[in-house]
């Protein structure tokens, strides 16, 4: 789970090298580089690329990419952490959107740590003149689509093998991001082929490890770790950036995370004690 932060964290580096490039030009290039390696995982797996829930899988895809797009425009353009730490809010929107597509139920106290790790997000944008409400609204819109993408992965459990959910999501970006290419495009020089290209395998490598963590270890622990992406961003952020950080932003970062682990840590003791509850009835 350390190496998949990292991978993902790099890759946030190479987009922020390359913020001259239209950021949709930069999902092209990043899922079209995520497409080879897929196709490749699925013919070595032997699943079918083409799926059999189609509209849940386009869905998935078109949320992904909305995400991966505007996550991608604030990384470009506000401190790598803040952007980071915006997007640490997809799994509150995760939630609350399980509610209606899902069944699924949020509990009182969940409430109070979404509160927490919002606050954190506006006392972030409030003391960091760096970051605007235009991007923070994009952030947020960011997440929320993140939300939605995760649902519907989550509605194909068990329905789909792993790698076509994911081709689908990288085949939509490349698709997207070639239409997008027509209406705006800058051509790279120079290191940019080599930071794009980059960019899709450190993205891959980050996603083959994050799959490989969920299925060693429980999704709770799994999810505290990642949140040491973090410390990445504010390390690489300062020393190759030179985005410094104020008290009352890392306050801020530091509620964000705190909220969110709360209820990631909240949520798994709930269902564990309702199974043991199942069990003695």
């Amino acid at each position: 789970m350390f190496l998949s932060t990292l991978a993902f964290a790099l890759a946030n580096v190479f987009v922020k090298q390359v913020s001259h490039i239209p950021a949709m030009e930069v999902v092209f290039f990043r899922c079209s580089v995520a497409t080879v390696f897929c196709f490749i995982g699925i013919h070595r797996a032997k699943a079918d690329w083409r799926g059999s829930n189609r509209t849940i899988l386009l869905l998935r895809g078109l949320f992904g990419t909305t995400a991966l797009y505007l996550f991608f425009t604030t990384v470009q353009n506000i401190p790598l952490a803040s952007a980071m730490t915006i997007q640490y809010l997809s799994p509150i929107f995760t939630s609350i959107i399980a509610i209606f597509i899902l069944s699924e139920k949020v509990r009182s106290l969940q409430w109070l740590f979404y509160g927490i790790a919002f606050s954190g997000v506006l006392l972030i944008e409030r003391f960091d003149p760096r970051i605007s409400l235009f991007y923070l609204v994009i952030g947020i819109i960011s997440a929320f689509c993140s939300g939605v993408a995760y649902n519907l992965v989550r509605s194909l459990r068990g329905k789909e093998h792993p790698l076509t959910v994911v081709l689908h999501f990288q085949l939509v970006g490349a698709v997207l991001g070639l239409t997008s290419l027509f209406f705006e495009w800058r051509m790279p020089t120079g290191w940019d082929w080599l930071w794009l290209f980059l960019i899709g395998v450190f993205s891959q490598l980050g996603q083959i490890f994050l799959t490989r963590a969920l299925q060693k270890e429980a999704v709770a622990g799994v999810a505290i770790i990642n949140y040491s992406g973090l410390i990445y961003a504010l390390l690489i952020g300062s020393l190759v950036f030179g985005e410094m950080q104020t008290t009352e932003s890392l306050a801020g970062m530091l509620l964000v995370v705190f909220g969110v682990l709360l209820s990631v840590v909240y949520s798994k003791r709930m269902r564990d004690i309702e199974k043991i509850e199942s069990t003695v009835a």
